[in-house]
């Protein structure tokens, strides 16, 4: 499968025009909008209240790595990675990965955003170039030769990520949805260590959650990490590893050590580096003064795994238009279609006047939606073409697929409560154990056709199909 992607295909994504722009970058709206609580880190956190930090490292100048990964991960996220790198696919309008570069240009000091992953160059050369220039900060993308592992390819590219002698550098994971509170973290890892540390964002989980993350224990009243286990098969704690870091350059010494027994005597030529397995996991309590913190927030927070994670990302950031950018957000008028709560609209869509959308809708350019129907809850990607009278519910039709007249397209609902701080979207098997498809996000693949009347549930359906059948529930359709 091909992924060269040229700027008239980048644009289809859904950030043509100056759709992506910079927010306002006030301190007052890092985080924008937390939809479990406010936007200051929990009681659970020592010195909470940044403006009381007692600042030990001044920290004027950061950089921001974002590990996208490659091809071969996000296996879950199929066939929506097929034909779009899974960085790049658009929520609530813009590639996921912009909504972390956004986050990290509003950090005051902010130099420089690198994105490092294994996709070829082309693929990415030019969204960096209108990211760049819509956020106003240097953006960067770095191609490792093969998958070094969420600590090689920051060590690979060190020398890169230490030009300019930052005084830290963020590391997040690109598969995030989460009202970042970048500052605050910031702050905290300059009120802590010795200035060779590093400090992890970390939030609560449910105790049945918790071992599908990496988990922490830290000593409540000083914040220092005591241990670490990267998805543990027994229980350790709550405090869940969120995949957002700041390191300072000492951590490059510990990589080189791990690199050097990578490369002994006895013939390894291991190259990855784990950041988790091979340096929080060493560094948490080791002897000496602690080199690891824990910085805990209440904030909103989410992985972006599945299709349904999807929906549920969705379904956060179209809410944060309505508090930090309602403009982007369509609103009912006399001569267009009925909205309910929170829908964005790309303006080469056509809506036809009697059609119902939302909440949660986000529907990309170029699609065209008949008399009539009903979308909740979806998203419906670059020149999708809806009948009249049909109903789209949990789903997601990816670019190009053509729905028939009164037909019904319909997934399981996300069962997630966006107002308990500790649920998270959780990590579902493909299968139940008797070998059906479990209840998930309805996925059609691009250039699909479904025809009239159909009644569609609960299915995958791989791209380029001519569905013949009046239904189709629980399948996956290859």
């Amino acid at each position: 499968t091909t992924l060269n992607l040229n700027w008239s295909k980048m644009a289809s994504y859904g950030y043509d025009g100056l759709k992506l722009r910079r927010r306002d970058t006030s301190a007052e709206d890092v985080g924008v909008v937390a939809s479990t609580s406010n936007n200051t880190p929990g009681p659970e956190t020592p010195k909470s209240d940044v403006g009381n930090l007692q600042i030990k490292h001044k920290i004027s100048n950061v950089k921001a790595v974002i590990l996208l990964g490659g091809q071969k991960d996000g296996t879950r996220f199929r066939p929506l990675s097929l034909t779009c790198p899974k960085p790049l696919f658009p929520i609530a309008g813009v590639p996921m990965i912009y909504h972390l570069m956004e986050a990290c240009a509003k950090v005051e000091g902010l130099t420089e955003i690198l994105l490092v992953g294994v996709f070829p160059e082309n693929n990415l050369t030019s969204f960096v170039m209108h990211a760049e220039r819509s956020l106003g900060v240097s953006v960067r993308y770095l191609q490792e030769f093969k998958p070094l592992g969420t600590g090689g390819g920051l060590y690979f590219f060190r020398d890169l990520i230490m030009r300019g002698n930052p005084d830290c550098f963020f590391v997040l994971h690109a598969d995030l949805c989460a009202d970042f509170p970048l500052s605050e973290l910031l702050a905290f890892h300059g009120a802590n260590g010795e200035g060779n540390h590093m400090t992890i964002m970390s939030v609560k989980a449910r105790k049945e959650q918790a071992g599908n993350y990496g988990c922490l224990v830290s000593d409540e009243g000083s914040a220092e990490v005591q241990h670490y286990v990267e998805k543990p098969s027994t229980f350790v704690s709550t405090d869940i590893n969120a995949g957002v870091y700041v390191l300072s350059s000492a951590i490059f010494d510990d990589m080189k050590k791990v690199f050097l027994k990578n490369h002994d005597n006895t013939g390894s030529l291991r190259e990855e580096i784990w950041l988790e397995k091979d340096i929080i996991a060493n560094l948490a309590g080791a002897d000496g003064p602690c080199r690891v913190f824990l910085y805990r927030t209440k904030n909103f927070w989410s992985q972006v795994k599945t299709a349904g994670s999807v929906i549920y990302a969705n379904r956060h950031y179209l809410k944060n238009f309505k508090a930090s950018s309602p403009d982007l957000l369509s609103i009912e008028t006399e001569n267009g279609p009925s909205i309910v709560g929170d829908v964005r609209i790309h303006d080469s869509a056509e809506v036809d006047p009697t059609a119902k959308l939302g909440p949660n809708v986000t529907i990309g350019p170029g699609v065209k939606i008949g008399a009539g129907t009903r979308v909740r809850d979806a998203i419906l990607l670059e020149g999708v073409q809806i009948g009249n009278h049909s109903v789209i519910l949990n789903a997601i039709i990816d670019r190009r697929s053509v729905i028939g007249d009164w037909a019904r397209v319909e997934g399981a609902p996300v069962q997630v409560n966006p107002n308990d701080p500790t649920t998270h979207e959780p990590t579902k098997n493909l299968f139940s154990p008797d070998g059906r498809l479990n209840p998930l996000v309805t996925i059609v693949g691009e250039e699909t056709q479904i025809p009239n009347e159909s009644m569609v549930r609960n299915i995958i359906c791989m791209p380029n199909k001519i569905l013949s059948a009046e239904n189709y529930t629980n399948q996956i359709i290859l």
